[in-house]
């Protein structure tokens, strides 16, 4: 496939992931509201569900899929933290629709919360996730779907990326460090000093990453990469 596009247009991965998630976004709002519209006691106990079940995994997804990658680069660190904060109050939110005395205006107050909030990951957190260096829109957007399908993200304790496609390096990379818990890492394993790799880490997520050479030889570079643990 090719890596050649169009900025802005359909060809650009950029506009294909913010469009998927988009749809992601619409067919979570359109359950809701379905779910709102209906004034039946049963139909209270599959909202309750929904919102205890579907909601959770989607926002549990997206932190770990969206939110992750963009935690430790200065440029979206805080929004993320802002992020994290409405996620908070929308998670409350969702927990008070069951026991409200009408949860159907409860439930539909919470749908307009979720509009704003999936606004604002559509229109800021997808340019800015696209703009880091080392990112990859299209790579984000499939472990969002992997997580929303049931699936597990892979957090292998080596990448060799002598086995990746060049394009594809790099995001690779970053998506790996972004799953990483404090003082965890991982290998990189390249035939050369990844010296541009190190350029972007330091951009992206200045003092907050560790960079250990474990061999540096002439035809094979090994470095351990991580996350402090403080």
């Amino acid at each position: 496939m090719s890596d050649v596009f169009i900025q802005a247009t359909e060809t650009d991965p950029a506009v294909r992931a913010a469009s998927e998630v988009r749809g992601v976004h619409r067919r979570l709002l359109d359950r809701l509201a379905a779910l709102a519209g209906h004034g039946h006691g049963r139909d209270h106990a599959v909202l309750a569900g929904f919102l205890d079940g579907e909601l959770r995994r989607h926002l549990a997804a997206v932190d770990e899929a969206l939110y992750a990658p963009a935690s430790g680069a200065p440029e979206t660190r805080l929004l993320v933290r802002a992020l994290r904060a409405a996620v908070a109050e929308i998670e409350a939110l969702a927990a008070a629709v069951p026991t409200a005395a009408d949860p159907v205006p409860a439930a539909r107050d919470l749908a307009a919360v979720l509009a704003v909030h999936f606004t604002v990951e559509e229109t800021v957190l997808l340019p800015a996730l696209a703009a880091l260096p080392g990112a990859d829109a299209g790579l984000l957007t499939a472990d969002l779907r992997t997580l929303l399908d049931g699936g597990r993200l892979e957090r292998p304790d080596e990448i060799d990326v002598r086995e990746i496609p060049r394009g594809q390096r790099h995001p690779r990379i970053f998506a790996r460090f972004a799953r990483l818990a404090p003082g965890e890492s991982f290998t990189l394993v390249n035939n050369h000093d990844p010296k541009h790799l190190r350029r972007e880490f330091e951009l992206a997520h200045p003092s907050a990453f560790t960079w250990d050479y474990v061999e540096s030889g002439p035809e094979l570079c090994r470095v351990r990469i991580g996350r402090p643990a403080t």
